[in-house]
């Protein structure tokens, strides 16, 4: 990676390209890439929107404008521009060779994160190939020995092929092996994914748009000390703990990456498998940052992401149970909380709570368990006091609400909460 510093000092632009539609306006957009750049150690030293008219395929922006975001890096002392929307090599080139200083667009910048956040080592293979992607078409911009030729060997004579003919082939071999090494770390984690089916524990998912509050949740619940910081992207790989609940002795807590809007295609691709560990949850919950004003435009983002993953259909309904978490309550103001928590008492599919003052995680805990042991049923089970391995199998797939000895018949009289296939599967043991 290496493509930015931490401490630089940076000028972040937001163009608003007319006729070009986005998920969200442009001031909203501008707040995203500040919280881009800040999530890296970028110290922000000024940001603005930039209105485009007319996309210039050599600069983006218009000449004047090229000026104005010079004079804004010589007063502020900028030595780096972001610019938040994605520029073609050529663009950032030029732009580099205007402004006399480095450039990145949005892609480079969310793959410097992805890079700085990528923990195991399926993380690091897709930050690796998504970052091997975007550099073999900035050859143009990167290298400066390209029209250097490369000489043929000795008997083989002829030009040879030019240096960036081989840094392409370098790449693309790279991404090849890239791409098998993903593949077998995919097949390892259907295999781990296959033996936690047969578990007998629960998953339960968080998922949401960056920086809603899923890490400080998810540490909250479990006492992980994982990486929650006020950042965008402060998680990349799934983090999966165990938690206890009233009526499941074990659920395992997955915590995932945040989505985000506009997130470039060849980084969707890259980071699917990423998100794959959703697919496989018993239960999602969507955690939304209420005290955000684009809350509404993150749903519909977060709604799209699980769309396209195959857990929701367009009308946001699928097989796998979905709590919404209203989250950072203990921001809003005292009418507009109290609103919200009126309107979550109504609807069994929301809770509202506060990560940070653990307001309402109760009745979000209980709200799991309910649903985790909606389908079970209490089965009253007399088996012999010595049959320790059923005995065992029913505290590992059941709730045991109590168990006595019955000395006098050498059985072990049960009740348990099972759910049917559960109890059909113990019928087989």
């Amino acid at each position: 990676m290496g493509e930015v510093s931490r401490g630089a000092r940076a000028l972040v632009v937001c163009p608003d390209i007319r006729g070009q539609a986005y998920d969200l306006d442009a001031n909203s957009r501008l707040a995203e890439a500040e919280g881009l750049a800040l999530a890296i150690g970028i110290v922000i030293a000024d940001s603005f929107i930039l209105p485009v008219r007319q996309v210039r395929p050599n600069l983006l922006f218009g000449a004047g404008q090229v000026d104005n975001i010079r004079i804004a890096c010589e007063q502020h002392e900028a030595e780096l521009v972001v610019v938040d929307g994605a520029l073609s090599p050529i663009q950032q080139r030029n732009l580099e060779e205007k402004l006399e200083r480095k450039v990145i667009d949005r892609t480079g910048l969310i793959l410097e994160i992805f890079g700085e956040r990528a923990a195991t080592a399926e993380g690091r293979l897709q930050v690796e190939l998504a970052h091997l992607d975007y550099q073999q078409s900035r050859l143009v911009r990167s290298w400066t020995h390209l029209e250097r030729q490369r000489g043929g060997f000795g008997f083989l004579g002829g030009p040879g092929e030019t240096q960036i003919e081989a840094d392409r082939r370098m790449i693309r071999q790279r991404m090849a092996r890239l791409r098998k090494e993903l593949d077998q770390v995919r097949k390892t984690r259907g295999l781990h994914r296959e033996r936690r089916e047969r578990a007998p524990w629960p998953v339960v998912a968080l998922v949401g748009y960056t920086n809603a509050g899923k890490s400080t949740l998810f540490n909250r619940l479990t006492g992980a000390e994982v990486m929650a910081e006020d950042l965008l992207f402060a998680t990349l790989d799934p983090t999966m703990r165990a938690i206890s609940l009233p009526g499941v002795e074990k659920a395992i807590l997955s915590d995932t990456v945040g989505f985000i809007s506009d997130l470039p295609t060849q980084l969707v691709a890259a980071f699917r498998a990423t998100l794959e560990e959703v697919t496989a949850a018993d239960i999602i919950c969507h955690v939304r940052d209420l005290s955000n004003p684009s809350s509404d435009a993150q749903k519909k983002q977060v709604l799209q992401v699980l769309s396209d993953l195959g857990v929701v259909d367009a009308e946001g309904e699928g097989e796998i149970p979905i709590i919404e978490v209203w989250n950072k309550i203990d921001l809003l103001e005292i009418e507009q909380r109290d609103e919200l928590l009126k309107a979550a008492a109504l609807d069994e599919d929301v809770v509202a709570l506060s990560a940070i003052s653990g307001e309402g995680v109760e009745a979000f805990l209980a709200r799991v368990d309910a649903l985790l042991t909606a389908d079970a049923r209490r089965y009253q089970l007399l088996i012999d006091s010595g049959d320790g391995k059923r005995k065992a199998w029913l505290h590992q797939h059941g709730h045991v609400v109590s168990e006595d000895e019955i000395i006098e018949s050498g059985k072990t009289r049960m009740v348990v909460k099972l759910s049917e296939k559960d109890y059909g599967r113990f019928l087989t043991l």
